[in-house]
């Protein structure tokens, strides 16, 4: 393959491209020589956009309708490199409007979406503050931070409403704590969070939810807003151990088979244990939910209870021996099916995302404050959200467990 030859400069060019770096002797002078560069670029933007506007060029005149150039006017905007002073062109009539900075915006979209990724990274307005002022030496009040954050409440809401995929292979529903400010008092309330899988392998996040409490008569509401957004079958759920959530499943969608969510069982089990037994906890219960059927699984749980690790922790046994009923029919599947049932990868890295953020804030002033961190997190995540592997294989069992349940997919 042919390489493609250097364009030529223009000598002009690069002679300006010389003087200039001649007096380049420290970082910080080239920080100053950039950020001269960056004003004067959008200066002669600016220019440009008042020619346009006129009709002629500097010098040419008086526009047709004798409109003309009145001077400029002086503006700082905060970019995503710290505040940038600029003098805006004017004309006499007050008509022109610029396009690259706008009237009344003091923002460029860089600085916008850098506020944005750092509070979704859990710092407080406070914290935002201190931390621009501190790497871009420009002071950023609170209300602007706060006004860049509240933008996203419209786009949080329209995401919440968005349609949904018809059909879901597995979804799962899982609840997280968060402390928020309520009435003067710092209480805990419950995220509902639900992470479907598509026909097509791709894990998309359908939604969050705010609520007092966990409980059944609300995820049967969560529920039915999946089925009003457009959700008309989930061929398997996942679920904790929570008290009337199967019945709530089926309420809404009569045909879903209910799983016992082996993450939740395994989080719990080793949540009874000392840091120092938690490995050799695990590599015994992998034993029970990765057996070849469901005897075998019933064996090493057995094996699990009668080991000096089980004797001294009968309450594991207690809480598998409990949800075994929505457990045992997972046994049943093909071990691909079985994998995607299991693991961990997505509802896992999607609570690390979370817990980061919300682990960062401690509380929350408001149920709005929260809403913004949590879309934000959640939009992040998504992003990161992969395909679970033999997917293919996996839908080939799919299909002939569920027959035309399952739709068409590429």
């Amino acid at each position: 393959m042919a390489r493609k030859k250097r364009p030529a400069q223009d000598p002009q060019e690069a002679a300006a491209l010389e003087t200039l770096l001649a007096q380049v002797q420290t970082p910080e002078q080239l920080d100053a020589v950039f950020r001269r560069l960056k004003q004067r670029m959008v200066e002669r933007v600016l220019e440009a956009e008042l020619t346009a506007h006129l009709g002629y060029a500097p010098g040419a005149g008086r526009a047709a309708d004798g409109n003309a150039r009145n001077g400029t006017s002086a503006k700082t905007v905060l970019t995503d490199e710290g505040a940038l002073p600029l003098a805006i062109p004017r004309d006499r009539e007050g008509s022109f409007t610029p396009a690259l900075v706008p009237k009344g915006v003091r923002r460029l979209p860089g600085f916008d979406q850098k506020v944005l990724s750092l509070y979704a990274r859990g710092l407080t307005v406070r914290e935002l503050q201190a931390h621009l002022e501190e790497c871009y030496q420009v002071e950023v009040s609170p209300a602007v931070i706060t006004a860049v954050t509240d933008a996203v409440l419209a786009e949080a809401a329209a995401w919440q409403q968005r349609p949904l995929e018809p059909v879901y292979i597995a979804v799962v529903l899982d609840g997280l704590r968060v402390k928020i400010r309520t009435e003067g008092l710092v209480q805990q309330q419950v995220i509902y969070l639900a992470l479907g899988l598509r026909p097509s392998g791709e894990k998309e996040v359908l939604g969050f939810w705010l609520a007092a409490a966990e409980g059944a008569a609300f995820w049967q509401r969560v529920l039915s807003d999946l089925q009003g957004r457009g959700v008309q079958d989930i061929l398997i759920a996942l679920i904790d151990g929570l008290p009337g959530f199967p019945e709530a499943i089926h309420a809404v969608f009569p045909q879903a088979v209910v799983h016992q969510c082996v993450v939740h069982l395994v989080r719990q089990s080793l949540a009874q244990v000392n840091w120092r037994e938690r490995k050799a906890v695990a590599s015994a219960l992998r034993g029970i939910y990765q057996a070849s059927g469901e005897a075998a699984a019933q064996q090493a749980l057995t094996e699990w209870a009668a080991s000096p690790l089980g004797q001294a922790h009968p309450e594991i046994t207690a809480l598998w021996q409990r949800h075994w009923e929505r457990l045992a029919p997972a046994l049943a599947y093909p071990v691909p099916v079985r994998r995607l049932l299991y693991s961990t990868n997505a509802i896992e890295s999607l609570h690390r995302t979370l817990r980061k953020s919300l682990k960062v804030r401690g509380h929350f002033p408001s149920a709005e404050a929260a809403s913004k961190l949590l879309y934000l997190a959640l939009r992040n995540a998504q992003a990161k959200l992969g395909t679970p592997q033999h997917w293919v294989e996996a839908m080939r069992h799919i299909r002939l467990l569920f027959g035309e349940r399952v739709p068409a997919w590429q």
